[in-house]
């Protein structure tokens, strides 16, 4: 798959428990297809897979997604990808946290965003020109905090992904190519059970993401 990384973190990583693991694993896989449409041999590799039944809500968008890779050819998602994620003047989907929460793009919630991420420790790398409340960064970044078993994980999904990701992936999973509204189920479903993880350890966190006033006074001194 291609390495899309939109923004780097000095945090080392660690190691993960098989859950964490998979978790990490699977928001790259959604950062990865929502930034760029899959070459011949992702399509490959994910037609290839075989999901375990474990009883998860997961599994039967697992099942889909593979099928729907299967079907789908490189050129025909290229120009998917296009009119869904990019488009002209916008896609179908406007995958980014200022367009859903202030309703429009480079607003509020992308400086909140900024804020946090500087204050742990992520910096935006040149080569990219999104700005970094696009899903597939925040996605990235979730992937990162979790490889380094980084205590604000939670915190961080329900301020900037919780609000507004899993209606973005519900809006995705209502185009018409099956190869993304498969991805779309797949992330919407991955979001509620993210929420139902997190969000009862998001209020027990000691860490605050935003440096306040005051904090950066005492940074100062």
């Amino acid at each position: 798959m291609t390495d899309m990384h939109d923004l780097a973190s000095t945090e080392p990583m660690h190691e993960l428990s098989e859950i964490d693991a998979l978790r990490a694993d699977i928001y790259r896989l959604l950062a990865t297809y929502l930034l760029a449409s899959p070459d011949r041999e992702s399509l490959v590799w994910l037609a290839e897979l075989q999901p375990v039944d474990d009883g998860s809500p997961l599994f039967p968008c697992w099942s889909a997604l593979i099928d729907a890779a299967g079907k789908a050819s490189p050129e025909q998602l290229e120009r998917a990808h296009f009119q869904h994620l990019v488009g002209v003047i916008q896609g179908d989907v406007i995958p980014y946290a200022s367009w859903y929460r202030n309703g429009t793009l480079m607003d509020e919630a992308l400086v909140t965003l900024r804020q946090d991420l500087r204050y742990l420790g992520f910096q935006r790398q040149e080569n990219h020109n999104d700005p970094e409340d696009h899903l597939a960064a925040l996605c990235e970044v979730m992937a990162m905090l979790i490889e380094s078993n980084s205590v604000p994980q939670a915190d961080f999904f329900m301020r900037h992904l919780a609000p507004w990701a899993t209606m973005c992936f519900s809006d995705l999973a209502n185009v018409e190519t099956p190869f993304y509204a498969r991805l779309g189920e797949l992330g919407r479903t991955f979001m509620e059970l993210e929420t139902d993880r997190l969000s009862a350890q998001a209020g027990h966190e000691p860490v605050r993401l935003t440096m306040t006033s005051a904090d950066m006074q005492q940074t100062k001194c």
